[in-house]
C-alpha cells in the first residue's frame, strides 16, 4: 500500500541518502537501548520531515507491539525514552480473542504482513480502524493525515519493531502531505538498520546479562560452601564502587585526576564481583574454621572425652585405694578422695584452658601458649592402639597454640592461595577491550603499598588506583562482617582505627583512607549494611 509518487529533486535525496548513511553510523554507536529507541525514532521523522512519530516493540510471546515511545512536534508531546515519561498507551494486539488476525489496526497489519503500509489520508483511507487517532485529534485538536507504518526486521528477517510516522511535512510551505515513495524508501532503510543496531545491542546486553548472572552463580556456589563468603562476595564490590565513586567526585589533591566512565565503572564492578572467585577451589573446613580445632566437626569434644577418661581412671584408682585399704585404719579412704578431688579440679580447670585456647582471638600470649604444651605434658593416656601417648596429638598442639586467629599457618598458606587461583583464573579468560583491566584489578587487593602483600609483592606504584581502591574494600569489610565463624562485627571506630594503623604502616594507600574518611565513605557503608549497634560516633580525627 503506497500513496502517490512524490520524488524530491536528485539534490535533496542526495544529501538525504548522506544523512540516512551518518544516521546508520550513529545508530551503531549507540550502547543504551532506551537512548538507541530515541534516536531511532528522532532520525526517522527527521528523514522523512514527519510532524510526529511511534515508535513500537514487538512482543512474539504476549502477541503485542508495545508503545516504547512517541513525539509529536507541533503539540509538544514527548514520552517515553529518556523523557521519563511513560507512553499512556494500551499496546496493540496483534490477534483479537478468538485468535483471528487483528488486520484492522495498521500497526498490526505491518508486523502480521510484514508489510509497510502508507496512508495518504486516516480519515478516507478504508480497511483500518483509526477510532484511536481521531478521538486523540478531537481531545487535542490535532489532524492525524498521513501515516507510514513501517516493520522492523532483523538481520534473521524477525520482525521486532514497528516505526509509525505521522503527518508528512512539506519542506518548503509546512503543509501537511503525503508520504512520498522515497519517504518510505528511506523510512524502510532507516528501520532495517535500526533493527540491526537494536538487536545487537540486545545481544550485547543480554550477553552481559548472563555473563553478571553467571558471575551470580559462582558467588552463589561460593555461598552455598560457606555462608561467611558469600556476603562477603556482594558487599565488597558494592564498597568498592562507593569509594571510587568518592574518588572520581575528588577535585583536589593527588586523586583529583582520577576519573571514570561509565565502562569505567562496569569494568570495575565485573573485578570486584570476581575478586574472590578462586575460593570456589578453597576446602570449606577451612573456610569455616569457627575454632582452632574444627575440620569437619570441632575436636574439642575429643579432647573433653580424653579428660573424661582419665577422670575416670582416677575415680578407679580411688576405688582401687579403697579396696586396698577396707577397714579404714589409717584414713586411706578419705586421702584417696582428697587425691581424686584435686585430680577433678586440676581436670576441670585444664579443660577451661583448652576450651579458651580454641576461640580464636587476636593474639595468644607466650605464656598461654606454654600452659596449652604443659597440659599435653602433664596428662598421658592410651590411644586406640595402646600406646601410651601425650594428651595432644602434634596436630592439636600446633593449632590451640596458634598466636593469632584459628589457622595454622598451612591453612593460610590455603586461604591466600585463593587469589593465585583468582589470577588464574581470570587471566585466562579473553576479555573483551573494555574489560581487559579485570585480572589487574581483582588480582590486586591482597597487595600492599609497601610491597609486603601477596602474591606477586606489588608496590603502590605498580597498583592501579581501582586495584587499591579494592584493597580497602576487602579489608573494611572484613573488620565489620558479622557473619564471620570466628569473630564478631567490629563498630566503625573500631575499624577505622585498625585501618588508620594500616595507613601508617604502608598496608593501604594513605590518599585513598582520607577519601574514605573524608567523604564519610563508611557511612554510606554502614547505612546499608551494618547492624545498629556497630554504627557508633566517629572522630574528625579517626
Amino acid at each position: 500500500m503506497s500513496a502517490a509518487l512524490n520524488l524530491p529533486d536528485s539534490k535533496e535525496l542526495l544529501l538525504r541518502l548522506e544523512e540516512l548513511n551518518d544516521i546508520g553510523i550513529s545508530l551503531s554507536r549507540q550502547r543504551d537501548t532506551s537512548r538507541l529507541l530515541e534516536a531511532i525514532l528522532v532520525a526517522a521523522k527527521k528523514i522523512t520531515n514527519a510532524d510526529g512519530g511511534t515508535l513500537y516493540r514487538v512482543d512474539k510471546e504476549e502477541q503485542i507491539a508495545r508503545f516504547e515511545m512517541l513525539r509529536t512536534d507541533s503539540l509538544g508531546i514527548a514520552m517515553g525514552g529518556t523523557t521519563g515519561t511513560e507512553v499512556a498507551f494500551y499496546p496493540v494486539r496483534l490477534f483479537d480473542e478468538s485468535g483471528r488476525p487483528n488486520n484492522s489496526m495498521v500497526v498490526a497489519y505491518s508486523v502480521l504482513h510484514d508489510e509497510t503500509v502508507n496512508i495518504a489520508d486516516a480519515y478516507t483511507a478504508e480497511g483500518f480502524d483509526f477510532t484511536g487517532p481521531k478521538n486523540f485529534d478531537k481531545k487535542t485538536g490535532y489532524r492525524s493525515k498521513s501515516f507510514l507504518t513501517v516493520p522492523m526486521k532483523n538481520h534473521e528477517n524477525t520482525i521486532i519493531g514497528v516505526l509509525q510516522l505521522i503527518n508528512a511535512q512539506d519542506r518548503n510551505t509546512g503543509e501537511t502531505v503525503s508520504f512520498s515513495e522515497a519517504d518510505q524508501q528511506l523510512a524502510e532503510s532507516l528501520a532495517s538498520q535500526a533493527a540491526v543496531a537494536l538487536t545487537n545491542r540486545q545481544l550485547v546486553d543480554q550477553l552481559e546479562n548472563l555473563f553478571e548472572s553467571f558471575i551470580g552463580l559462582i558467588n552463589a556456589a561460593i555461598d552455598d560452601k560457606s555462608p561467611y563468603t558469600g556476603g562477603h562476595c556482594q558487599r565488597v564490590p558494592a564498597l568498592t564502587m562507593m569509594l571510587a565513586e568518592a574518588v572520581n567526585a575528588t577535585t583536589e589533591g593527588p586523586l583529583a585526576d582520577f576519573s571514570m566512565t561509565d565502562k569505567d565503572r562496569h569494568e570495575l564492578k565485573i573485578a570486584s564481583l570476581l575478586h574472590d572467585c578462586g575460593k570456589i577451589t578453597t576446602p570449606v573446613h577451612v573456610v569455616d574454621k569457627a575454632t582452632k580445632l574444627q575440620t569437619i566437626y570441632d575436636r574439642i569434644d575429643a579432647v573433653n572425652t580424653r579428660f573424661e577418661v582419665i577422670r575416670r581412671d582416677a575415680e578407679i584408682r580411688m576405688l582401687e585405694a579403697k579396696l586396698a585399704a577396707p577397714e579404714n585404719r589409717n584414713g586411706e579412704w578419705r586421702l584417696a578422695e582428697q587425691a581424686f578431688a584435686a585430680t577433678c579440679r586440676r581436670i576441670e580447670h585444664d579443660r577451661e584452658v583448652l576450651q579458651s585456647a580454641n576461640i580464636g582471638s587476636e593474639e595468644m600470649s607466650a605464656a598461654d601458649q606454654e600452659r596449652v604444651r604443659h597440659i599435653s605434658r602433664t596428662y598421658r593416656w592410651r590411644d586406640s592402639s595402646g600406646r601410651e601417648v601425650d594428651f595432644l596429638t602434634d596436630n592439636e598442639l600446633e593449632n590451640l597454640t596458634i598466636r593469632s586467629g584459628t589457622l595454622t599457618q598451612e591453612e593460610r598458606r590455603i586461604i591466600n592461595h585463593h587469589i593465585d587461583v583468582t589470577i588464574r583464573m581470570l587471566e585466562s579468560l579473553p576479555w573483551p577491550s573494555h574489560l581487559r583491566n579485570v585480572p589487574e584489578y581483582a588480582g590486586g587487593h591482597h597487595e600492599r603499598m609497601d610491597g609486603k602483600g601477596y602474591p606477586r609483592g606489588l608496590t603502590g606504584e605498580q597498583m592501579s588506583v581501582q586495584a587499591r581502591v579494592m584493597a580497602i574494600a576487602d579489608i573494611f569489610e572484613a573488620l565489620t562482617a558479622k557473619d564471620r565463624p570466628y569473630k564478631k562485627g567490629m563498630t566503625l571506630r573500631e575499624s577505622l582505627d585498625i585501618l588508620g594503623r594500616f595507613k601508617d604502616n604502608g598496608h593501604i594507600d594513605p590518599d585513598l583512607f582520607d577519601v574514605f574518611v573524608r567523604q564519610k565513605v563508611y557511612e554510606k557503608y554502614a547505612q546499608r549494611f551494618l547492624d545498629p549497634e556497630q554504627i557508633d560516633e566517629v572522630s574528625a580525627s579517626s
